[in-house]
C-alpha cells in the first residue's frame, strides 16, 4: 500500500472570465494556482487562510466537483483523472465532502430517510430493509433520533442538519473526508458538539479529514498538520503545534495573532496586515503576499519563492515560501 492515501501535486485550477460583446474570454480567475498536499490514512490536514484563497476550490477539485486546468490528484497511488467509470463511482464512495451550509447540500423535497438511503441506492448496496436499519443505525450514531427518518430538513436546526450531512458523508464507510467549513455556520456551542463527533467518528473509522477553514482555534484543535493558504498557493505547511509556536511566514504571523488568547489578562500583540488582498484574476508577479508584507524587499517583486524545506531544532517538517525566513 502506498504511503499516502491521498497526494495532490502542482494542482492548478482556473475558471474564466468572459466579457465584450460576443462573451469570448477575456482572462481567467487563478483560484488555485500549483498547489500540493499529501494526506496519510487516519491523518487530519488542517487548510486555512482567508476567505477567497482558494480553500474551497481545493476541496471541490479533489472530489471532481471542479475539473482541473493541469497537475495530478492520486489516490492510493493512482491517478484520478484516468479513473473509468466503475473505478472513479469507488472513488467517489471512498473520498466524501461535508458541505459548510448543511441546508443548501440537503435536498428540501426530500425526507431524512431518502436522503440518507440513497448512498446505498446508488452504489446498489443490500435490501429494501436492510438500507432502513442503516439509516436508522447511521442517524443514532450522529445523535439523532430515528424519527427523524419522517421529517425534512427544513424542521431541524442547523447543528442538525450538520449531523445529517455527516451521517451522510459516512454512510458508505469512506476513507477520507473533506470537511469545507463545516461549524462556520453554526454556534460557536454547537461547534463543539460538531467538533467532537467528527473527532469521535475519526477514532473509530480511521478517517482521513482535509479540514478547511478560517477558524485558527478550531483548526489547531483538529489537526495533525496545518497547510496556510495565500491567493491559491501554499506559503507554510508544518505540525500544528509547531507553526502556532514557530510561525515563519509574514502571512501566517498575522493570522495567528489575531486568535484571542482564552485569558482576559493576556492580550496578543496584532500584526495589522496593510493594502487589500490582490485580484487572482491579476495576480502580482513575484510574491502574491509582496503588497502586504513588512518585510518585502526588491526581490519579492521580481521573483516567486518556491516552498522549501527549512530546518528546525525540533526536527521536524516545516515548509515556508519566503525568501527571507
Amino acid at each position: 500500500m502506498p504511503e499516502y492515501l491521498l497526494e495532490v501535486k502542482n494542482l492548478k485550477t482556473y475558471f474564466p472570465v468572459y466579457g465584450g460583446i460576443f462573451r469570448h474570454q477575456v482572462g481567467k480567475v487563478y483560484a488555485v494556482d500549483d498547489l500540493s498536499l499529501k494526506v496519510k490514512p487516519g491523518e487530519t490536514i488542517g487548510l486555512v487562510g482567508e476567505s477567497g484563497c482558494g480553500k474551497t476550490t481545493v476541496g471541490r477539485s479533489i472530489i471532481g466537483l471542479y475539473k482541473p486546468y493541469s497537475g495530478k490528484i492520486l489516490y492510493n497511488g493512482q491517478q484520478v483523472s484516468d479513473f473509468k467509470r466503475k473505478k472513479l463511482k469507488e472513488y467517489r464512495k471512498n473520498v466524501q465532502m461535508i458541505f459548510q451550509d448543511p441546508f443548501e447540500s440537503l435536498n428540501s423535497r426530500h425526507t431524512i430517510g431518502n436522503i440518507l438511503e440513497e448512498p446505498f441506492v446508488i452504489h446498489n448496496i443490500g435490501t429494501q430493509e436492510k438500507r432502513s436499519l442503516e439509516v436508522i443505525s447511521l442517524l443514532q450514531r450522529v445523535g439523532i433520533g430515528k424519527s427523524a427518518v419522517n421529517r425534512f430538513p427544513h424542521e431541524f436546526s442547523g447543528g442538525q442538519r450538520q449531523r445529517i450531512c455527516i451521517a451522510r458523508a459516512i454512510a458508505l464507510k469512506p476513507k477520507m473526508i473533506i470537511c469545507d467549513e463545516p461549524v462556520s455556520a453554526l454556534d460557536v456551542s454547537i461547534q463543539a458538539q460538531i467538533i467532537n463527533l467528527l473527532m469521535d467518528l475519526q477514532r473509530e473509522m480511521g478517517l482521513a479529514y482535509l479540514f478547511i477553514a478560517h477558524d485558527l482555534a478550531v483548526v489547531k484543535h483538529v489537526s495533525d498538520y496545518i497547510a496556510v493558504m495565500y491567493l491559491g498557493k501554499i506559503v507554510e505547511f508544518a505540525d500544528a503545534d509547531h507553526i502556532y509556536e514557530n510561525s515563519l511566514h509574514p502571512y501566517t504571523r498575522a493570522l495567528f495573532s489575531a486568535i484571542p488568547s482564552g485569558y482576559p489578562d493576556i492580550k496578543n500583540k496584532k500584526q495589522l496586515l496593510t493594502g487589500d488582498v490582490p485580484s487572482p484574476i491579476n495576480p502580482p508577479s513575484g510574491c502574491s503576499f509582496h503588497n502586504r508584507c513588512p518585510v518585502m524587499k526588491d526581490k519579492c517583486i521580481k521573483i516567486q519563492p518556491d516552498l522549501r524545506l527549512m530546518a528546525t531544532k525540533e526536527g521536524k517538517k516545516h515548509l515556508v515560501a519566503c525568501h527571507f525566513v
